[in-house]
């Protein structure tokens, strides 16, 4: 979804997924597939042709065969625990006039297996971030705004994630409200009769896409 700019600060408000890393290499290529000798996928493994979008989904294409070559996305992980050091998932303002990072954060709650796991308990592990590409983020006068795009189960709120809003100058997290899933494009804002809403996109799993818009009460609500 992209991030964020700031025209009259000339700070930018980037997500980057530090784990979204695919163990992917180099492997000899089948001679019906490519006159390469080298073409990119992952050893051990048939070599899977990506289709393009709509291909072969006329009314009158062939049927896909019932099990496609090759395998599956390969997490890397052990013990169902990443392998890559947290966090995981950050956000980062940029001063784009002189180059440097201003402040940095882990965005997103941690995930239940990395806060569950058997191999960390009694451990104090801080907010690690979640391993997610979906993520854009808002800027406002104040605030920069991202939510998260993976669920968890605190014992602040029940299975979902949050949108949360950050102070744009210093990075400390200011508020936080529930979704009832993942986010699944960056969030807007727009006013109504000298009233500010946030509407953001949220998706994931059986929950089906839809649109969400947050806005503070009005006095007497």
């Amino acid at each position: 979804p992209g991030g964020s700019y700031d025209p009259e600060t000339h700070i930018a408000y980037i997500y980057a997924c530090n784990s979204c890393i695919e163990p992917i290499g180099l492997v000899e290529s089948p001679k019906e597939v490519s006159d390469l000798r080298y073409i990119s996928g992952v050893a051990g493994r048939e070599v899977q042709i990506l289709r393009g979008p709509g291909e072969n989904a006329g009314a009158d294409s062939p049927k896909p065969p019932k099990k496609r070559a090759g395998g599956s996305y390969s997490r890397l992980e052990e013990d169902d625990l990443p392998i890559v050091k947290p966090p995981y998932g950050t956000i980062t303002a940029i001063n784009l006039d002189k180059g440097e990072f201003v402040w940095q954060i882990a965005h997103g709650e941690t995930p239940d297996v990395v806060r569950n796991s058997e191999l960390l308990k009694g451990m104090n592990i801080p907010r690690t971030g979640q391993t997610t590409y979906n993520i854009g983020t808002l800027v406002t006068k104040t605030l920069v705004i991202a939510g998260e795009g993976q669920v968890t189960t605190t014992a602040d709120h029940p299975r979902g994630a949050m949108l949360r809003a950050y102070d744009k100058a210093t990075g400390k997290e200011v508020g936080a409200v529930f979704m009832p899933a993942p986010q699944s494009g960056s969030p807007m804002t727009y006013m109504v009769h000298g009233k500010q809403y946030i509407v953001v996109a949220v998706s994931g799993g059986p929950y089906s896409g839809e649109y969400i818009a947050y806005t503070l009460p009005s006095a007497g609500e």
